[in-house]
C-alpha cells in the first residue's frame, strides 16, 4: 500500500507540474493537469490551456490513444460531469475504458461538487481522492474559495522601503522596489481576473493597470477603481479604451452626472454605491464583481484602500515587497491605514509564507 501511495504521489506531482503550465490563464476555469500511467509508464498527459480548450483529462486521453484502456488515470481535480463549452471529461474517460481514476481534489463548484466520481464509480471505475490535495487546492485558491464563498480571492499587495515608508513625505513612490519585482508584479497581475486601485492612486501615479508580457493568452484584467466623487480625469491611462478595454468605477451620489454620463459614453460601467465619510463598504463591491464573474482580485491601492479591505476582512493574501532602502521623514505612515489592532498579543498572523527574492529586494507572500 506505501509503495502504491508513493506511486500516486509522483505522478500526481507530474500532473500538477503540468497544471501549473497553465496558471492563471484558464479563468473561469480551474487551472487542471493530467497523466495516464499503465503499468508503470506514462501513456498519456496534459494540462487545460485556456477555457473552451479540451480539458486536462480529454488532452492525456487523446495522447495515450487505445493506451488508456485499463490504465490509471491521474487528474489534479475532479472531472467535470456536465456539458459546458465542451462535453463531460466523465463520459470520455468511461468510454477510454480507464481502470482507476486518482483525484488530487474535489471540485468545489456546486455544479460537479462529487457528482464526477459518483459517476465514474457507478460505471465501475476505481477512484482515490486526496493524493496531494493541498498542492492543489493552492494551485486552484482562487477558483475553491470563489465557489465556497461567492466572493473573489483578494490579493493586497504594496512596496515599501526597510523603515517602513511607501512614499515620500511629497507624496512619492515611483520607483521603490526594483525592476524585477515589477516584473513579477506583472505575472501577479496576469494570474487573475481583475486589478483595483483608490482613485489617489491613480491622481499620484497614472497607472495603466494592464499586463505587459510577452506570453499571455488571455484577456487583460478587468480594471476596478474606487473613487467617490469621480475625482480621476478621463484622461487617466487606466480609462484608455484602447483594443476595447473598458473599466468598472464605483462612486457614490456624490459624484457629478454629468462625468457618470461621460464615463458610461466610453463604455465604462459605473456602480453607485453608498459610502459614509467617503469610505466604502468593501463586500457589496466584493459581490458586484463577483456577478460580473470575477474569481480574483489583486488590489494596488494606496494606504487607505489597503485599509478598507482589512478592516472589511476581505483580504485572502498578502504580497509585500521590501527593499533595503531607507527614506525616512517627517511622518510615520503604514502601508494600512485608518485600520488597526490595538493590542500586540491580536496580531494577524501569516501563514504559508513563501520568501522569494529579486535582486537585493525581499517578496513575502502569506495567507490571512
Amino acid at each position: 500500500m506505501a509503495m502504491q501511495d508513493q506511486e500516486d504521489k509522483k505522478y500526481m506531482q507530474r500532473a500538477l507540474e503540468l497544471a501549473q503550465q497553465a496558471w492563471g490563464q484558464t479563468s473561469p476555469n480551474p487551472t487542471v493537469g493530467a497523466v495516464a500511467v499503465k503499468r508503470g509508464s506514462i501513456v498519456g498527459e496534459g494540462y487545460h490551456e485556456k477555457a473552451g480548450k479540451p480539458h486536462a483529462e480529454i488532452v492525456a486521453l487523446e495522447h495515450a490513444k487505445s493506451s488508456a484502456a485499463e490504465a490509471t488515470l491521474y487528474v489534479t481535480l475532479e472531472p467535470c460531469c456536465r456539458f459546458g463549452r465542451t462535453p463531460p471529461c466523465t463520459d470520455a474517460i468511461i468510454r477510454a475504458g480507464v481502470a482507476r481514476v486518482v483525484i488530487a481534489m474535489r471540485d468545489p463548484n456546486p455544479l460537479v461538487a462529487g457528482k464526477g466520481i459518483n459517476k465514474l464509480r457507478r460505471a465501475g471505475v476505481k477512484v482515490s481522492c486526496g493524493i496531494l490535495r493541498r498542492e492543489a487546492m493552492r494551485l486552484n485558491e482562487a477558483y475553491v474559495h470563489f465557489h465556497r464563498t461567492g466572493l473573489p480571492f483578494v490579493i493586497v499587495k504594496w512596496a515599501m522601503t526597510l523603515d517602513g515608508r511607501t512614499s515620500t513625505d511629497r507624496g512619492e513612490s515611483r520607483w521603490i522596489s526594483n525592476e524585477r519585482s515589477r516584473r513579477y508584479v506583472h505575472y501577479l497581475r496576469s494570474g487573475v481576473d481583475a486589478i483595483l486601485v483608490g482613485a489617489g492612486t491613480v491622481l499620484r501615479d497614472n497607472p495603466r493597470l494592464s499586463v505587459r508580457l510577452k506570453k499571455r493568452s488571455r484577456p487583460q484584467p478587468l480594471r476596478v477603481i474606487l473613487d467617490d466623487t469621480l475625482r480621476i480625469p478621463l484622461t487617466a491611462r487606466c480609462l484608455n479604451t484602447r483594443q476595447g478595454a473598458r473599466s468598472v468605477i464605483f462612486t457614490t451620489l456624490r459624484a457629478s452626472k454629468r462625468k457618470i454620463r461621460a464615463l458610461e459614453k466610453r463604455g465604462h460601467r459605473l456602480f453607485i454605491m453608498k459610502a459614509p465619510r467617503g469610505r466604502f463598504s468593501i463586500h457589496p463591491v466584493l459581490k458586484t464583481l463577483a456577478q460580473l464573474g470575477i474569481q480574483s482580485l489583486l488590489v494596488e491601492g494606496g494606504r487607505e484602500v489597503c485599509g478598507t479591505f482589512f478592516r472589511g476582512r476581505a483580504v485572502q493574501k498578502v504580497v509585500v515587497f521590501i527593499t533595503p532602502k531607507i527614506l525616512g521623514g517627517r511622518t510615520t505612515t503604514s502601508p494600512i491605514t485608518k485600520w488597526a489592532i490595538p493590542q500586540l498579543r491580536n496580531v494577524l498572523q501569516l501563514r504559508g509564507i513563501e520568501i522569494k527574492t529579486f535582486q537585493q529586494d525581499v517578496c513575502v507572500e502569506g495567507y490571512v
